[in-house]
Order: C-alpha cells, then sequence, then structure tokens
C-alpha cells in the first residue's frame, strides 16, 4: 500500500549506530526514506551510511551526541544543506546505565542519585534535545512523525533498573503531552508516538539475560516465563511497527504507545 510508503522521507534516527538503530535505518531505507544516521561513532555510522547507499537508497552519517544541542544543531544544517526537509525523527538513543541499577544486597535508602540522575538525562533529554532541534525543522514544513522509544519498564515493575523505570515512564507522559501539545499548534500534522519493545538482546542487556555460551541467566529465564511467545524478539520485528507510526498510514494516530511485547506488558504470569 502507497500509505505504508515512506519514499523520499527524510528521517532522522538517533542511535542510528547501535543494534536496534540497525534495524531501524535498514527498515526506514527499505521503505524507501532517507536515512539520517545519528550517533557519536563515526565508523559505524559512515559504514552503515555506505551500505545503503551501496543498496541503491539515500542515507547521511550525521556525527552527535544526543546531549549536545550545538552537535544536534550542526547535523540539522547538514541534513537540510544535503535534502532540504526534515519529515520524520525516531529518538532511539538511550539505554541504561549500572549507576542507574539497583543490586537486591543494596540499601534501598542509599540510592546513587548521581547515577540514577545519569539515567534519565540521557534517555529523557537524549530524546526532548533532538526533538527541541528537528522537530521545529519539521515544524516549519508543517508536516512529519516523531517516534520515542519507551520500555516494558515503565508499564511493569522490573527489578534493579529503577532508574531506566522513571526514564522510560518520563517519555511515556512525554509522548502524551507533546502529542497534544503538537496537535493544538498545528492540527493533524505534528505526530508523536511511542514503540514499546519487550525483551530484545543488546549489547546493554545480553550480559544479564544470556550467559557467555549462550544460555540464559536466571533473570533470562524469568523474562522468557513471563512473555507469552516464549523467547526474546529480533530486532527486525520492531520495523513493522515503526514504518506504520512513521508512514502516512498512521495519519490519525498520536500520543499513543504501541507494545511490541510478544505479550509480556498483559501477561499475569498465571
Amino acid at each position: 500500500m502507497e500509505d505504508f510508503s515512506l519514499k523520499d522521507k527524510v528521517i532522522i534516527v538517533t542511535g542510528g549506530t547501535g543494534i536496534l538503530g540497525d534495524a531501524f535505518i535498514k527498515g526506514i531505507a527499505a521503505a524507501g526514506g532517507i536515512v539520517g544516521i545519528l550517533g557519536r561513532n563515526q565508523k559505524i555510522a559512515q559504514e552503515r551510511t555506505d551500505a545503503i547507499i551501496a543498496a541503491g537508497g539515500k542515507a547521511i552519517a550525521l556525527i552527535a551526541d544526543v546531549m549536545k544541542e550545538d552537535e544536534l544543531l550542526a547535523a540539522k544544517d547538514k541534513v537540510i544543506t544535503a535534502f532540504g526537509r526534515i519529515d520524520g525523527l525516531v529518538n532511539g538513543a538511550g539505554g541504561n546505565m549500572p549507576g542507574g541499577v539497583i543490586q537486591p544486597e543494596a540499601d534501598v535508602f542509599k540510592l546513587n542519585m548521581d547515577g540514577l540522575r545519569q539515567v534519565m538525562e540521557l534517555n529523557l533529554w537524549g530524546t526532548l534535545i533532538p526533538t527541541q532541534v528537528f522537530g521545529e525543522e519539521m515544524a516549519k514544513t508543517g508536516k512529519g512523525s516523531i517516534v520515542n522509544i519507551s520500555s516494558m519498564a515503565s508499564q511493569r515493575v522490573i527489578t534493579k533498573v529503577l532508574g531506566y523505570t522513571l526514564a522510560k515512564t518520563a517519555i511515556d507522559s512525554y509522548t502524551k503531552w507533546f502529542a497534544v501539545e503538537m496537535a493544538n499548534r498545528y492540527g493533524d500534522k505534528l505526530r508523536m508516538n511511542a514503540i514499546a519493545p519487550g525483551f530484545f538482546l543488546t549489547e546493554q542487556n545480553r550480559t544479564l539475560l544470556t550467559q557467555p555460551d549462550g544460555s540464559y541467566t536466571s533473570r533470562g529465564n524469568l523474562v522468557l516465563g513471563n512473555t507469552p511467545f516464549k523467547r526474546f524478539g529480533e530486532p527486525d520485528e520492531l520495523i513493522g511497527a515503526l514504518i506504520w507510526l512513521l508512514s502516512d498510514s498512521s495519519k490519525f494516530v498520536t500520543g499513543t504507545v504501541i507494545n511490541v511485547d510478544g505479550g509480556f506488558a498483559v501477561f499475569s504470569g498465571v
């Protein structure tokens, strides 16, 4: 269907050098989109850009830290110079950090406030700041879709990951609030939604969920036991929801969090 096409839409993906980011950029390129691959790792960003171009697509490497507005502004200028506009933004940058993890044996009244704050800032401000920069450009052209990345941690209590939980819960609230604000100001032309992945194996959680030999840790087994599909997600299984939210096929959808989780969010464990 034509509505699902991203043909010639210019879409920025922050965290474009990560594992899930790789799936995002490949999916966008396959749907005909022009991808801005934004990340701090210049080598990976350029390799992924070159691969898309070699396959007949269009992409541009954008080296920037999502916490540094000046670097994001420079990236925006690079995109505008190359393609003239921005039609979409995927706020894929984020993740967990050791300082925001609360171990069972830790004193719950001696929390690492700096560690929690660091995780909050990366995931929350690392979404807000790019939205300020790239969203403003989308508003100039009067049309666009922004997709944030939420988490199961905002819907179900997941032990240990307090900082990440706080941040992703804030992302859900921000997604709803900003969607309404954009609708009030720009009508149905600017939208914001979020995807809430279930458990996918990434570099950040692989050691928590799997052993070096590939078998599951006790935590990994707990996750699978509470996931009706009884497996972890594959990164490319996020692409369908992402393309839908970025494309005109979801043009009456805003302020929504879409679960892609194998049933984790709805299962009681019984």
